[in-house]
């Protein structure tokens, strides 16, 4: 999903994120859901606390709080790489054709891309 003024999306679930559950990671910089309203619903992709050291608040999302084993987990396919990019599927696949975007493309022809890579790029782009 791209992000726009009007939506944006959560990058450890992907889901579009109301205005008061946005929140911003300390460690990779992106958005994820965390709410902070009693009076409203919803499911936090992440925490926030209090740092003692710097009196004040730290935030994280899921992913940084707890990050995926090397292994084939760390490879993604088109859909879920432009997921956590937060660009378009269509978008990544031209990036990836211009050689904006590491990736190997299997012998059926599916694009794959590692995990580090996309954050990589989607930190960089930003």
């Amino acid at each position: 999903m791209t992000q726009t003024a009007e939506t944006k999306a959560c990058n450890v679930c992907g889901l579009t994120v109301a205005i008061h559950m946005e929140a911003w990671c300390n460690t990779c910089g992106l958005l994820y859901h965390l709410n902070q309203r009693a009076d409203l619903p919803g499911d936090d992709c992440g925490q926030v606390w209090i740092n003692e050291e710097h009196l004040g608040l730290e935030f994280a999302c899921d992913t940084c709080l707890n990050p995926v084993p090397a292994g084939l987990d760390d490879v993604l396919d088109t859909g879920e790489a432009a997921q956590v990019a937060g660009i378009a599927e269509s978008a990544l696949i031209e990036l990836a054709a211009i050689g904006r975007v590491k990736h190997r493309r299997t012998g059926s022809g599916t694009l794959l891309f590692r995990r580090g890579d996309i954050l990589d790029f989607s930190q960089g782009r930003r």
